[in-house]
């Protein structure tokens, strides 16, 4: 490992993926923490990654939100003109991942979503889809438990269709397995399939089950959605989750997007007037009805 990157001694490293590598780095002139990505071009396929981080870095700039982590700037290194060597800076966000740290109740799930859906919403203001969210997206912050949206690397804006199947299976929504225009709605889907797993500890039926799930030995490639099964209501297989809460997530996870709750505003109104009734059931209808307006 090395001691320093761009002029930032690295505290430790936290992170690896296919052509990244992430390290918790300082600020000698501040003294601040900040996350840090690197990637070096080693070869010809190696553009692509360096592409993905400048994309990330453009993205992440447009957007700042208190649910969002925040985009610092991106170092860069040259060789002959070409860009060898890129340090993407970010907020450095100290706490678990909701993958690590599972809600201890229905109501503190409907406070974590509520945010997380806030902190979409702010992106989508900005024509930025997330188009990744799932359990190891979401942050919840050591001090305060305060949600933060972290890894913008499957980003873009509003209307992109990409050129390779870019999502995590057991996630993906059925407009990306079959690469067709990714819209506020794709971030709905993978928002509704987080919740249902942070419930209930399970993934729907997706377009692309995980490798070793049953569905994914009795088809080859992607489902479309016409083959996608819709998952058990949560509040059928647990009496603790109002049907109201319910419906909701059913609304995200259907598989045609013209189906599913529109925009992520709404959302997140809807989930904060649900925790207020969860934790209040006297302030108004009661959360276990499951009549909601649009809101």
């Amino acid at each position: 490992m090395p001691q320093e990157l761009f002029g930032y001694p690295i505290v430790k490293q936290i992170g690896e993926g296919a052509a990244s590598t992430v390290y918790v780095v300082r600020d000698p002139a501040s003294n601040n923490l900040y996350t840090l990505k690197h990637v070096i071009r080693k070869s010809e396929r190696d553009d692509r990654f360096l592409e993905q981080v400048e994309a990330e870095y453009a993205l992440g700039s447009k957007v700042q939100h208190a649910n969002v982590r925040g985009t610092v700037r991106l170092e860069r290194k040259r060789k002959f003109f070409r860009t060898v060597e890129l340090g993407l800076l970010l907020e450095f966000v100290d706490g678990r991942t909701l993958e690590e740290h599972l809600p201890s109740s229905v109501l503190v799930a409907t406070r974590i979503f509520a945010q997380v859906a806030t902190g979409l919403a702010s992106m989508h203001a900005k024509g930025v889809i997330h188009a990744d969210m799932k359990p190891n997206n979401v942050m919840l912050t050591a001090k305060t438990g305060a949600v933060k949206i972290i890894d913008l690397g499957q980003a873009c804006m509003f209307g992109t269709v990409k050129k390779r199947i870019q999502g995590t299976p057991g996630f993906i929504a059925p407009e990306q397995a079959m690469r067709e225009e990714i819209t506020s709605q794709t971030d709905v889907y993978n928002f509704g399939a987080t919740m249902y797993w942070a419930l209930m500890g399970e993934l729907i039926p997706t377009a692309m089950p995980p490798k070793d799930d049953a569905q994914s030995k009795l088809y080859r490639g992607a489902l479309d959605a016409k083959s996608i099964r819709l998952p058990t209501p949560p509040h059928e297989r647990r009496a603790d989750i109002p049907p109201m809460l319910s419906k909701t997530i059913m609304e995200c996870v259907h598989p045609d997007p013209a189906k599913r709750v529109q925009l992520m505003a709404h959302l997140a109104t809807r989930l904060t007037l649900i925790g207020d009734l969860i934790e209040n059931p006297s302030a108004g209808p009661s959360a276990d009805s499951d009549s909601m307006t649009s809101a």
